[in-house]
């Protein structure tokens, strides 16, 4: 798995802060630039605390995502405010076979060996289809879930402290939650204020979203 943040808004916090504070002014939109910036990050960092996030909305980032499975990517998508341009299993022939394999099977050798053997059988299947003039977006139909693609999303901040907020979580699924824990890592560099407490409920907000109190992160 490969994660680049590899764009984002301008001035992505002074953005969101300038919004905010327009909200509550007389001032003018385009007067607002001339705000000290660290009254900006402190009125950016008060909405923050106070849960009023639609101002992040304004700002925007984007991913470069590689080598992670169609069952990531299915699960992904479930975030609707957000863009997304995913490789195509219609026009690009996956002729070498190239898939990831859970860590629970990764541990187990006997299982290790016997996935990878299904892998060469459904890859060797595959091929024998485009070889036979079947066209790749019907050669794909025998591909698994396991099939590694590429995509880039992009996603508002504030739909991004949803993301977190669920895909952190230790209850989401082991690979999108690694997906979203790199991501979150990158954020934060570019934009600390916004995603300072970003990630699972317990953390953002102080309680567990699935009620589970046996969680280790569990709020005490």
């Amino acid at each position: 798995m490969n994660v680049k943040l590899i764009g984002y808004s301008p001035n992505p916090e002074k953005i969101p802060a300038m919004a905010a504070k327009l909200t509550h002014s007389i001032t003018k939109p385009e007067e607002l630039e001339k705000t000290p910036e660290d009254d900006l990050k402190a009125i950016l960092n008060h909405v923050i605390n106070l849960g009023h996030t639609s101002v992040i909305e304004h700002t925007n980032f984007t991913f470069a995502i590689s080598d992670v499975s169609r069952s990531l990517t299915h699960q992904l998508v479930r975030h609707r405010i957000a863009s997304y341009a995913q490789q195509s299993q219609r026009y690009v022939n996956l002729k070498k076979p190239n898939y990831v394999i859970p860590p629970k099977i990764a541990a187990n050798q006997v299982m290790k060996k016997a996935y990878q053997e299904t892998m060469n059988i459904i890859w060797k299947q595959y091929n024998k289809l485009l070889e036979m003039n079947i066209p790749a977006e019907d050669s794909r139909y025998v591909l698994p879930n396991a099939t590694c693609t590429n995509i880039i999303v992009t996603m508002n901040a504030r739909s991004l402290l949803n993301f977190f907020e669920l895909r952190c979580c230790l209850h989401a699924q082991w690979e999108i939650r690694k997906l979203a824990n790199l991501m979150l890592k990158e954020i934060q560099k570019k934009a600390p204020i916004i995603f300072k407490n970003a990630g699972p409920t317990c953390k953002s907000k102080g309680f567990c979203s699935e009620n589970n109190n046996e969680c280790p992160l569990y709020p005490k």
